[in-house]
């Protein structure tokens, strides 16, 4: 069989990272994948060619048949030929994961690993943080109301409160946050210039690895000190759980034990904020649905959801084939990489009626941008009680909301959102 190849144009898209900060083009080249070639292989000059996951259906089957689809073999975000070869060399075992977190392990070491703060993160237990959470969510309302009725709400409220969330339950002391929030964005926003550590844009793959070691070193030195701290003085946070742990009775691998301090402090907020922001600007846009969120008694599980499959902000992440398997009718060969893209399984017009519009109130929605499957986001729950908690908390103190500018989304394929969200509001 022969496999289907997209046109250079879809091709390009899906790879580029201005698509994605403008992304109503990209919309609508993903549109017409998975309408035309769903499963489609995407040709590159600077990458090697990957399969093209766009349909709902078939990013499942994948995410469910972790066996069969690994995530170590080959990088688990999109990288360039260049970047890879360079990844590979600098890496143990030329692995070529710059960072070896949860997200980079296959059986049996996942397991092991996730199994360590799983429960940390379990419903049940968020209930202990939950009036934590609140308090913070309070703080960061009164620091907004206190700017005087405008403010670029992306950068000013939804980047710190997960932040300030997720660093409280991991142990990070709040006067190292914005040196985590720096760290974070340059990490996920390497290609964005307004983001990235050089303030420039990123031409080569040299300049790419080496801005991507500079971050990783600086988080290593930070959790190191962590780490060092919470075994002569444990506390009751997730940094003590990680610098305490043991896997097969022994204590964690250094590199190990810094991708797990990386994966829980980057995704942990980073994520959060992209949906949060999400969320108020189509509030912002739509006085009406704004004025029935606001109403205290109104259950925002339906807002919340909508605002999470809308913004998706884990764009994709790869996969590599371990053996010959057919999916959505195409034969996937044993090493051939596949981009799961959740940015178009999240728009499936076979799963979403009416995809693309922001609607709270559907009645069984099925996104998917938490993944699935055995590497589904182990924040998940986190997420949704935060931006619950926040919702609560501000929009019964918010008269009135309006955007105040043109919003604008991060220049990334990998990790998205609103790097600018200026709005206006009075004050209830």
């Amino acid at each position: 069989m022969t496999k289907p190849i997209l046109p250079q144009e879809v091709a390009s898209a899906v790879v580029d990272p201005v698509a994605y900060g403008q992304w109503e083009t990209l919309h609508e080249h993903l549109s017409w994948a998975r309408a035309n070639a769903p499963l489609a292989v995407a040709e590159n000059h600077d990458h090697d060619p990957f399969w093209l996951v766009t349909r709902h259906a078939d990013i499942m089957a994948i995410s469910r048949d972790p066996q069969r689809f690994a995530n170590g073999i080959r990088p688990t975000v999109l990288t360039n030929r260049d970047g890879e070869a360079l990844a590979r060399a600098a890496t143990p075992n030329n692995d070529g994961h710059l960072i070896r977190s949860l997200v980079q392990m296959d059986a049996p070491d996942h397991m092991k690993y996730r199994l360590l703060t799983q429960s940390w993160f379990m419903p049940k237990n968020l209930k202990i943080v939950e009036e934590r959470i609140r308090q913070i969510a309070r703080e960061t309302v009164d620091q907004m109301l206190a700017q005087g009725g405008a403010c670029d709400f992306a950068r000013d409220v939804a980047a710190h409160y997960p932040l300030r969330v997720i660093m409280d339950i991991l142990g990070v002391p709040p006067e190292d946050e914005s040196r985590m929030l720096m760290l974070t964005q340059q990490l996920f926003g390497p290609t964005d210039p307004e983001l990235n550590r050089s303030r420039e844009a990123i031409t080569s793959a040299e300049q790419a690895i080496a801005m991507l070691n500079y971050v990783i070193a600086d988080f290593e030195n930070y959790f190191g000190a962590l780490t060092a701290e919470r075994r002569a003085n444990p506390r009751e946070d997730i940094a003590t759980v990680i610098a305490s742990a043991t896997i097969n009775g022994e204590q964690i691998p250094d590199r190990e034990m810094s991708g797990y301090y990386m994966i829980v402090a980057t995704a942990g907020h980073d994520t959060t904020s992209a949906s949060t922001a999400g969320a108020i600007m189509e509030l912002a846009k739509n006085p009406a649905l704004f004025e029935r969120f606001r109403d205290a008694a109104t259950d925002k599980a339906g807002l919340i959801e909508e605002a999470i499959r809308w913004t998706t902000p884990v764009q994709h992440f790869m996969r590599s084939a371990k053996e010959d398997v057919a999916i959505g009718g195409q034969k996937i060969r044993e090493g051939d990489w596949l981009m799961l893209n959740y940015v178009s399984a999240n728009r499936d017009e076979d799963v979403f009626g009416d995809p693309f519009a922001f609607n709270p109130d559907r009645e069984k929605n099925q996104q998917i941008a938490f993944g699935f499957g055995a590497h589904v986001c182990l924040g998940q729950h986190l997420a949704r009680m935060e931006m619950r908690i926040l919702m609560e908390e501000l929009l019964p103190r918010v008269k009135s909301l309006a955007l105040a500018g043109e919003p604008a989304r991060v220049e990334s394929v990998f990790v998205g959102g609103l790097k600018r969200l200026p709005i206006r509001f009075e004050a209830a």
